[in-house]
């Protein structure tokens, strides 16, 4: 063999040595399972979609001045087949639509009842609630809950029911 070739054959060994290091090198200092397994969700919830009003339980309260607003939404969700709860004036004030709090179990029936509000209404997932119970919270700017056709309407603007930040269906 000539000297040529025997000095490509070294420098081709040597560098099959420094990448065959490198790969090692990489594949002990990585960290991408260890991110992995810290996104791994804590909080299970439910965000499939009720298929009758009768399997969502709601509690309406009054944020507003207006005397025996919660009584008369909760009859009109009554009305529409929702399981009520006795309705509770609210120590806070709320200065919109409406607020909608809920847990995991009932992602999904929040995400029905937001479309009686036309989307408007503000939605707050709290993580640490343990019942079922849809909480709705009447502002001073709610008028009235939207028909059906309306909320069959509502309900394809907002889309399918996602997980919020941190949780997992």
């Amino acid at each position: 063999m000539k000297d040529t070739r025997v000095r490509a054959y070294r420098i081709l060994s040597a560098l099959t040595g420094v990448a065959a290091a490198a790969a090692a090198v990489a594949v002990v200092h990585d960290t991408q399972g260890v991110a992995a397994a810290s996104e791994s969700c804590t909080v299970q919830v439910n965000v499939a979609l009720p298929e009758r009003p009768a399997q969502v339980k709601l509690r309406v309260s009054n944020g507003t001045r207006t005397a025996g607003l919660a009584e008369r939404v909760s009859a009109d969700f009554g009305n529409r087949g929702f399981v009520m709860q006795p309705p509770a004036k609210s120590k806070t004030k709320v200065d919109q639509v409406a607020v909608i709090e809920y847990g995991p179990k009932s992602v999904g029936a929040a995400q029905w009842i937001r479309a009686f509000f036309l989307g408007q209404a503000e939605p707050r997932f709290s993580a640490s609630r343990t019942t079922d119970v849809v909480d709705v919270r009447v502002g001073a700017r709610y008028r009235q809950l939207a028909t059906q056709t309306e909320v069959n309407q509502s309900l394809a603007q907002l889309g399918e029911p996602t997980p919020p930040p941190g949780t997992c269906a």
